[in-house]
Formats: structure tokens, sequence, C-alpha cells
């Protein structure tokens, strides 16, 4: 293949050559005006003339043409391998390598998988992503093997060819979704939370199935499937009230009908955050004292915490010739606070409290029956604890996990974690929270000392620190459906103030409240899971020595059982690499924990019908064409350039007509001294011709 062209390699600059011919334009101009007959001899010299200074040559070259490249591009998303979508596909391939093979044009292929960030069918970032390493002036064609669900059509490229989709699915095709709406991040405790469900028919729907009602599953946390009828195609709106606080996930799932193309839309997962309301806190400080103000603004620093605080500055006993109605002080609402609205309140904090008659024994025992029903006390206790006025005196003394003596240690200690310290989570790496390594029970404690203590001796629950001589400091116990606790100190006060270092009085003393209240981030026996990808992190937290172990329950139902490996004092952990995705559900035996691993609905199967709609106008833009395969594969042709390139039962490849230079060769189209000849001879012969006349 031989191509040949005109160059131009002047030996004046094309500037200068324009001023050149415009002067002899000018002069062309004259000559015809004054009316001189060899006006156009001379015009054919000077044009010879610049033609010589332009310096023309004759350029050939030797082609060699290149194959017309035609681009495939297959989907390969979860959509498109429902029923025998993926085996069309593969029909329709192996076509194309045989046709367009025979018609001696070079085939590329590129596939496009599952989006990783549920983003659904991205076939136009596919398709831009091969056209990168493709020469764009060869290709003839491109052609879309696809269900036509595209979920990224704004990316697609400016296509010098036409581009085609052969469509996958068949006219009987139909599915059933389940949709759920208005489901927000967090919710509050106790509150009704309203869900929206949709159950949504797409397709051929069986007309036996047509207006029929949807038996809806439904779960929280793995709890026991209930049951409610959905209509079809309308919303519904389902009441649930969340109990649990932290993470809570939730699982609907459809009844599979026969003949839908799947049931992976069948079932939706929703995690929300359970939230309290407001945390309220009672907190009643029997006399004025240098650490009330810690536990006051530890609580109020807690935007969480609604306080309550009242201080006992007159006791009934004190005589100080004041007449009452000269007195500035608030009455303190015994009733209002202990009997009328006492089960409003999460915690009741009773802090150097003693037995002034002030709250008659009555009081303490619907204290203590507050407790027993699900309530939480927190006792600290300073020097009145080990008194004859102690509350251990009273009918709360029946529920005190420890008994106070009589006897008040006042010298210094050092606060050290025991053993079931090192598990429980109220006290478990205190250590590190106040920026120091903790390690055994053994070890010094990175922390200053305590003045007082009183002692106590043991009677039930979770001794987690001890003071001066191994005595019981902190004591956590659960009683009834509540929980109590007794600091039996009034020092923390010195860690706030940096006495000897200070210590982690703000850490210690948030946990413990949060304890109290039963926050699901400090139970001392818990399962956790985190999802990391397609792995599982699998935390046990117990008070109890291994060994611990889990079994887990994959979305295909299968169970595997796994060991937990002691990390830490109390921490049983694995990494599981669950590889698929879904809803997986841990148990030990006690505990119960669900996660999703990927995303808990997948873009990828909220449309499952095949269509052309979304591609169409990209299709159009270009002059291709539409066929689905469920008709019989089209046969394929060649068409001009800017003509249609898709027909009934036929789809075109443009040739290009691309094409690599093997060798090149420059000749002069005349010798200088030819272009001198011919042009002084016109002008010559135009002064000759003048002459004459």
């Amino acid at each position: 293949m031989i191509g040949a062209s005109l160059v131009f390699d002047p030996f004046l600059p094309w500037v200068a050559l324009a001023v050149l011919g415009g002067f002899m334009l000018a002069v062309t101009a004259l000559s015809i005006w004054r009316g001189l007959a060899g006006w156009w001899l001379r015009a054919l010299g000077m044009v010879a003339l610049m033609a010589a200074l332009a310096n023309p040559s004759l350029q050939t070259e030797e082609r060699s043409p290149l194959q017309d490249i035609v681009l495939v591009v297959r989907d390969d998303t979860g959509s498109n391998r429902l029923a025998d979508r993926a085996a069309q596909t593969d029909a329709a391939a192996d076509h194309l390598r045989s046709r367009l093979g025979a018609m001696g044009v070079e085939l590329r292929e590129a596939t496009v998988p599952d989006d990783p960030d549920n983003r659904g069918s991205l076939l136009m970032t596919g398709l831009t992503e091969a056209l990168s390493d493709l020469p764009r002036d060869r290709l003839a064609g491109v052609f879309v093997l696809s269900d036509g669900l595209v979920h990224d059509p704004g990316q697609a490229p400016d296509l010098p060819a036409p581009l085609h989709l052969l469509q996958t699915g068949e006219d009987s095709d139909w599915d059933r979704r389940l949709i759920v709406r208005n489901a927000p991040a967090y919710a509050i405790l106790g509150e009704t939370l309203t869900l929206t469900l949709r159950v949504q028919d797409d397709g051929a729907v069986p007309a036996e199935l047509r207006g029929q009602p949807v038996r809806v599953g439904f779960s929280i946390n793995g709890e026991e499937m209930r049951y409610a009828q959905a209509p079809v195609g309308r919303d519904m709106d389902l009441n649930l009230t969340l109990d649990r606080g932290g993470m809570n996930v939730l699982h609907f799932v459809l009844d599979e009908a026969p003949g839908e193309l799947t049931t992976r839309n069948n079932e939706a997962v929703i995690q929300i955050n359970g939230i309290r309301d407001r945390l309220r806190v009672l907190l009643v400080s029997g006399e004025p004292h240098t650490g009330q103000r810690t536990w006051r603004n530890l609580l109020k620093s807690d935007p969480a915490v609604d306080l309550v605080h009242f201080t006992i500055l007159r006791p009934p006993d004190r005589h100080d010739g004041v007449p009452v109605n000269e007195l500035s002080l608030i009455a303190f609402p015994t009733r209002e606070l202990f009997i009328d609205k006492i089960d409003e309140f999460d915690l009741i904090i009773l802090d150097r409290y003693r037995r002034r008659g002030i709250l008659p024994n009555a009081y303490f025992a619907n204290i203590a029956r507050y407790v027993t029903d699900g309530g939480a006390l927190l006792v600290v206790g300073g020097p009145e604890l080990a008194s004859a006025d102690s509350i251990y005196f009273s009918p709360l003394g029946r529920i005190f996990p420890a008994e106070p003596t009589a006897r008040v240690i006042e010298e210094g200690f050092l606060p050290r974690q025991t053993a079931p310290g090192l598990r429980h989570p109220v006290t478990a790496g205190l250590a590190e929270q106040h920026g120091a390594n903790g390690g055994t029970a053994d070890d010094s404690p990175p922390w200053g000392r305590w003045l007082r203590q009183v002692e106590l001796n043991l009677r039930q629950g979770d001794v987690v620190l001890e003071g001066a001589g191994e005595r019981p400091l902190l004591v956590l116990d659960r009683v009834g459906e509540g929980r109590i606790a007794l600091l039996a100190s009034d020092q923390a006060w010195l860690w706030d103030r940096g006495f000897e270092g200070g210590g982690p009085q703000a850490e210690l003393l948030r946990r413990l409240a949060h304890w109290m209240m039963a926050e699901p981030d400090l139970e001392e026996e818990a399962l956790t899971v985190s999802a990391q990808g397609l792995r599982l992190g699998i935390t046990r937290r117990s008070m109890q020595d291994g060994p611990h172990s889990v079994q887990i329950t994959g979305p295909d139902g299968e169970e595997t059982t796994v060991d937990l490996t002691e990390r830490a004092p109390g921490r049983f952990q694995a990494d599981v690499d669950a590889g698929q995705q879904g809803l997986f559900r841990i148990s030990d035996g006690d505990l119960d924990a669900v996660v999703v691993l990927g995303p808990a609905n997948p873009r990828e199967y909220e449309q499952t019908i095949t269509t052309d709609a979304v591609m169409s106008p990209l299709i159009t833009a270009t002059g291709g064409g539409v066929a689905r395969i469920d008709d019989g594969l089209p046969a394929l042709r060649r068409v001009a350039e800017g003509r249609t390139a898709a027909g009934r039962g036929w789809l075109a490849i443009t040739p290009r007509e691309a094409h690599a230079v093997t060798d090149m060769r420059l000749a002069a189209l005349m010798p200088a001294w030819a272009w001198l000849i011919l042009a002084a001879g016109l002008i010559l012969g135009g002064w000759l011709r003048e002459g004459r006349r």
C-alpha cells in the first residue's frame, strides 16, 4: 500500500512569503488596471517564483494496513449471574469471537466484576479503563454483554465507533424485593421506632401471585423471628422498640416465592445505635466535704446526664438558735424524691450520707426495692459509714455487698486492682488510661495514694479495687435486677487534685457510673463482633477463666466452631476470615451477637429485571443498537462510518482503515534552477507580448 502527499520546506519564513505574495498580487492588479496584455504571463511567473521559494517536495509512504479493533465488555456483576444470564453471556461472547475472527478483526475483551464499595454495576467505568490502553483510531465497535442495569451512565466515554448492547435475560423474568425506608442511624431506648417497609414485585409476575399479601419476618439482635403480613406494592409502617443500648442489628426477610429471580433482595439488614434519652442521676451529699465537687463536676460534664444534687447543710439535730423563718435553705423534698419519683432516676448516689432522721426507714426500704427492681445505687463512704449512724444499719443494709466495721484506717495506701479488677471493665486498663503500663495485680500502680479507708467485711460481689492491707476498697454487686457499688473511701478527689502524681479518677468514676446504669460497653460478660472487610473480629469479655469458644453461623447456614485466645485479662479474642458477605450469627451458648459483612443491602440487587433504558441514550448517540440474546444472536456486518450500525437481526462495525508507515521517501518536485528558468521564461514572455503590441 502506497500513499503520496505534497509537503513544503520553504527557504524563507512563511511570513516573508506572505508579504512577498501580497506584493506580487498588487503588481498583478496594477498590470490588469493598466491593461497590459502580458499580465497573466507575469502572474504565472510570479507564482512559479513563489513555488520555488516554498520548495515543494513529493512525500511517498509505504503503508502497512492495521486490523480494526473491536472491544467486548462482559458484565460479571451479581445481577448478570442470576438465572441463566451467565450462560447467555458465554454464548454471546463465543459468537462474537467466532464472527469477528472470521471478519479479520482484532478482538479485545474486558470484564467488569462486582464493586467492593457497593456502588453497583460500574460498566461505563470499566469501559473507560479498557479504552485507556487501546488505540482509538483503530476502534471499530464496542459490544457490551450485560443485563443493562448500569449504575454509572454518567461515566460513559466519547466513542468514535458504534456501541452495541447484547442484552441478557428473558421476557418471563420476575422478582420480588424488600425495601426498608426511614431507618435512622440511632434511636432512643424505650421509645417507639417507626420503619417503612415495602414489598415490590417487578417483571412478569405470575397471575396467581399478583396482589397477594406476603409474610415478612423480622428479628432484633438475632432473637427469635416475629412475623407480619405486608401488602405488595404499598408502604407499610412497622413499629418497633429497642431495649438494648449500643449497636442493634435488625434483620428483615420475605418468604421465598416460586420462580423469582433471586432471594438476595428478599432480606434487609439495618443497624441502629440504641441510646438513652437522658440519664437521670440523683446525688445526695450527706454533708459538705472536699470530694463532693469531684462527683458533681464529673456528672455535670456529661451532656447525656441530668443531675439532681442535694447537700444536707443543716441536719435536724443541729441547734444554732437561728429562727426557721430566717433560713434560706431549701427543704429536702424527701417524699417526692424517694417515694413519688424514685423510679424516674437511673442512678442514686449517696455520698457520705448518714442516718440523721431525715429519711425514715420506710424510705430506705423503698430505695432497696428500687435497686432490686432494676435501679442502681452507689454508696461512697467516709468515717460516717463506720459509725453508729451508718446507713448500713437501715433497711438498705440488707442489699450491701460488704459490712462496714467500726474501724476507719487513717493512713496512706495505693489503690490496687485485684485479679477480678484486672478483668472487670470498670477497672481494667486503668494504668494505661493514666499513661503508664499495667500488667498484673502485683505491679506497683502508677498513681498517687489515698489517705483514708473504711474497713469492710466482704459478703458477696466482686472486689475490683483493694486498699490498705489488701482490704476491699471498691465492691460491685448485682441485686435482683439492679446494681450496687460500695466505695469505702472518700479520697478519690486526691487523684483529681494531682496528689503524688494524681490518678485516673475521672475515668474510674465515669466507668463506675455508666456500669451502674447498665451501659453495654461496660458489661462484665459481653460478646462483641466487629467487621473488617471479610474478616470477623470476635471479643468475649468474661470474669471467668477460659477456655472460651464461639459458634459462627454464616449466611449459607454453615456452622463453624472457633476457639478464642486470651490476649488480655478477661479478654478472649479471635480473628476469623469469613470468606463471604452476608449476615453472621455468633454464639457461645449464653451470649449472642450478629454482624453484617459487606454491604447490608447490595445495590446490585435493588433492580434485577433487565432493561436497555439506561444505556439507550449512549447507544443512540453512537449509532449502535440493542439485541436481546434470548431472541437469537445477531449477524455482524461492516458499514461505512457515519451510517446507522444496527438493523433487524444484525449489528455492524465501522472500518477505520488505520495503517502504520513502514518506509518514507522525499523528493523535490522540481530542481530550484528549473523553477527559476520557468519563472524567468514566463515573465520574459509577458514582456515580449506587451512589446509586440
